[in-house]
């Protein structure tokens, strides 16, 4: 007796260590699973999309995994349970999503982009490092599962005899869940234990050779299974040629059809689970009959699916757990073909109308090959299905070429400029930032790094009391002289509409701005301009140092001939342009010093940061635009300057104007095609394509060798099209992700073919430096504003 009690005791014993490794073996198996968040692009019109033919695909899909059991031996999967995917649709807690998901075995991960991409060729697979959550600690669940009301020989209603798309009633019983509300949709399969086909054959010949009805001939041959009588005899009808021949008492033509079409496909081991989380039993209750309901359309005359409640607490808890780590339930399994299956889950077709189905708004294309892995800048991370890559500018020659960065307000175009910057800055390069609206500012400010700081120049017209000059008409050469004057006219051009402008404004302002220009020691400026018109003694003191022949003959024939009316209409027509500016005490007190507060040429060969705060809420929208014209006019006048200068010993310098449309004349064609050589960089940026004049536009995408485009609307899509085809359409252009863009860059001089980044996100830098950065450029750069005032004042008559 005390060995059988010992035998007893081990027996107990090893059992219950045999229980604990199976219940750790299968939670171990639940981990070496990856989940996969997968969406679609959205296409397509109903009118071309053949419903059933794109379901139809989805059994090949679904057959990749026949073979999962293969390997690992008996031992691992006594000891671990067999392995299995799942597929959900789901509902979140905390948002209102539709989102569809598929967890593999780790073995199964990289196949699985091959499988999906398969049936679904635009489809985004993104690996989810946590799982997402259905429920809410104090909130109240309702649970059920499926089960066949029928044999599983018998089949379910499929896509092949419903009207249209089955998930398209799926989905919208996930539809109107609340924030705090959640509902999911599980479906975990793995391969059926036996052969479907061989067994179903069996039982239709005893059917027809036979005439037994079908409960009959499934009782008999599991019988027969355990005996092995049913084997040898299946073998016996199976050699008769006359096999498929319908005849005999009993026999139900319908039926047997049916059951030949069920197990003429490859079977999987199924269950179907439906959870509901809300704030209290009755809303959970609604929600999960709602799902329930969903599943209804397929039943048949045959079968269909009955509904078991999971009641109790115990139970509860058990089904919840089954559920969270994805296990696969003996007692909940059904047995469904690859056409049930896709039926009952597939991934959203493009012309679905169901409302918040989490889709993937564009394309994705391979990143190109020749991407380099290190570079100058870092731009963002390329992502492909779901690997990420990261993204640099390759070389300085490469940048020399341009950027151009197009997106619509609030999708990220910044940020990247941001970053951009902010290397740019930390690589000791020579930067330039023209920022229409003083974010970009002072983002930079707060990523200058100590080391740096005194090579900060700001250029800030809201700082009134320490105003720094920006003189249009001092020049270092003669020859820059007329390249002024030129672009101050195009500059008004820019910023009056053209009834405004004629051919004699032109006339008189060439004239004017040539004469206060003549004297290189005591340079003119935009506000001494009324005065050269109605001031005698100062017009003949300036026109002493006018050796020009044509500028002298305007002033002594045509100007002093002048009289009358004449003179007065053309003396208003002139001063009206100029007036709203000098008339301005900001403005006056910056566009009316002698000398500009800062160098240019020195800024850019000696690698200082400019950073010009123009912000239109501060100082007006154009007044914004005036001073930026003016930069960007004299930055070229700077590149050029280089041009004495030997190539080799040029400094790069990267200017970044964002915006540009407001700051950029036609003559930015020539700083597209030679500033290169001059080793000046842009880095432009804006919004609209219609924001951009002709000229501008044909001389900015015919001469960047980087193009990136955030989202933009559909009219720019139809435009920039054609940069991006064929690997993205105006679609994908229009409906980007904020943060995202496509781009078709320059490696090595050679543009690759578009793909699509991901933006790198901003640094926060810190704020704390800003105040200490931006005193030290006032006083450095600034003068105090009761002396400009005097200065003006006297030097232009102000008030006399």
């Amino acid at each position: 007796m005390i060995y059988i009690a010992i035998i007893a005791l081990l027996i107990f014993f090893s059992l219950i260590v045999i229980i604990k490794k199976r219940n750790m073996g299968h939670l171990r198996r639940s981990f070496e699973m990856s989940l996969f968040l997968v969406r679609l692009p959205r296409y397509e019109s109903k009118e071309n999309v053949d419903e059933k033919v794109a379901i139809a695909k989805t059994e090949q899909f679904y057959s990749n995994f026949l073979y999962i059991n293969k390997g690992g031996g008996f031992l691992k999967r006594f000891f671990s349970g067999d392995p299995r995917v799942a597929f959900e649709i789901a509902s979140e807690l905390g948002g209102s999503d539709i989102s569809f998901y598929i967890a593999v075995p780790l073995e199964y991960e990289n196949a699985l982009n091959k499988y999906v991409q398969g049936v679904y060729p635009g489809a985004v697979l993104e690996k989810k490092s946590n799982d997402y959550t259905i429920f809410e600690p104090k909130a109240s669940s309702s649970l059920s599962f499926l089960k066949l009301q029928n044999t599983f020989f018998l089949p379910i209603n499929t896509y092949k005899e419903l009207g249209g798309d089955p998930l398209e009633s799926i989905t919208n019983s996930v539809t109107n869940i609340a924030a705090d509300e959640g509902a999911a949709i599980q479906i975990v399969l793995r391969p059926a234990p036996f052969d479907l086909k061989r067994k179903g054959d069996s039982i239709l010949s005893d059917i027809i050779k036979n005439g037994k009805t079908l409960s009959k001939a499934i009782s008999d041959a599991n019988a027969g299974i355990l005996s092995g009588v049913f084997k040898e005899f299946g073998k016996i009808i199976f050699e008769k040629k006359d096999s498929d021949k319908i005849e005999g008492p009993g026999t139900d033509e319908t039926t047997v059809e049916i059951i030949r079409n069920k197990i003429k496909k490859p079977a999987f081991e199924v269950n179907v689970r439906f959870v509901a989380v809300a704030k209290d039993k009755n809303r959970s209750e609604q929600i999960l009959q709602n799902l329930e309901s969903s599943f209804s359309q397929f039943s048949s005359s045959a079968n269909g699916f009955k509904v078991n409640r999971v009641k109790g607490s115990r139970k509860a808890r058990q089904f919840v757990y089954d559920f969270s780590f994805r296990n696969f339930q003996s007692s909940q399994s059904n047995i469904l073909n690859t056409e049930e299956l896709a039926s009952i889950y597939h991934f959203p077709l493009s012309h679905m109308e169901s409302p918040y189905i989490k889709w993937t708004k564009s394309k994705e294309a391979p990143p190109p090959a020749e991407l380099p892995n290190q570079g100058e800048i870092f731009i963002g991370e390329a992502v492909y299905r779901g690997e990420k890559r990261p993204v640099y500018i390759a070389s300085v020659a490469d940048r020399r070429r341009h950027f151009y960065n197009i997106g619509m307000t609030g999708t990220g175009k910044s940020t990247l400029l941001r970053e951009m910057i902010r290397q740019d800055i930390a690589n000791g390069n020579g930067v330039g930032v023209i920022d229409p609206h003083g974010e970009l500012i002072e983002h930079t400010l707060a990523n200058i790094p100590k080391e740096r700081m005194e090579d900060v120049v700001i250029f800030d017209p809201s700082d009134m009391d320490r105003p720094c000059g920006l003189n249009m008409l001092e020049w270092s050469f003669p020859e820059e002289k007329d390249l002024a004057v030129s672009e101050m006219i195009t500059i008004f051009t820019s910023l009056f509409p053209p009834e405004m402008i004629g051919p004699m404004f032109e006339h008189y302002m060439r004239n004017a701005m040539l004469a206060i220009m003549a004297d290189k020691d005591n340079p003119g400026t935009l506000v001494e301009i009324p005065r050269i018109f109605t001031d005698n003694t100062f017009m003949e003191e300036r026109l002493s140092k006018v050796s020009d022949p044509l500028v002298r003959s305007f002033w002594i024939k045509e100007w002093k001939q002048t009289t009358g009316q004449t003179r007065s209409d053309m003396l208003g027509y002139v001063v009206s342009k100029i007036g709203r500016f000098i008339e301005n005490e900001m403005m006056r007190n910056i566009i009316g010093q002698s000398y500009s507060g800062f160098n240019l040429s020195d800024i850019m060969d000696n690698k200082k940061i400019f950073l010009a705060n123009l912000s239109k809420g501060l100082i007006g929208e154009v007044n914004s635009n005036l001073l930026g014209l003016i930069l960007v006019s004299k930055m070229q006048m700077a590149a050029l300057r280089r041009a004495r200068i030997p190539e080799e010993d040029r400094q790069d310098f990267f200017l970044y104007i964002d915006e540009f449309q407001n700051f950029t004349t036609p003559s930015i064609s020539t700083i597209l095609s030679e500033a290169r050589k001059y080793r000046l960089s842009l880095i432009l940026a804006h919004q609209y394509i219609p924001q951009l004049k002709e000229e501008i536009k044909d001389a900015v995408i015919g001469n960047v060798g980087t193009i990136t485009s955030y989202r933009i609307g559909t009219a720019d899509a139809e435009f920039l099209e054609s940069q991006f085809s064929p690997e993205f359409s105006k679609f994908d252009l229009t409906n980007l992700d904020n943060f995202q863009y496509i781009t078709k860059m320059l490696v090595n001089n050679k543009v690759t073919s578009p793909f699509k980044i991901a933006a790198p996100r901003p640094t926060k830098g810190n704020p704390e430096m800003i105040g200490a950065i931006k005193e030290f450029s006032r006083l450095k750069y600034g003068r105090p504003r009761i002396i400009v005032e005097q200065e003006i004042i006297k030097r232009s008559k102000l008030g006399t």
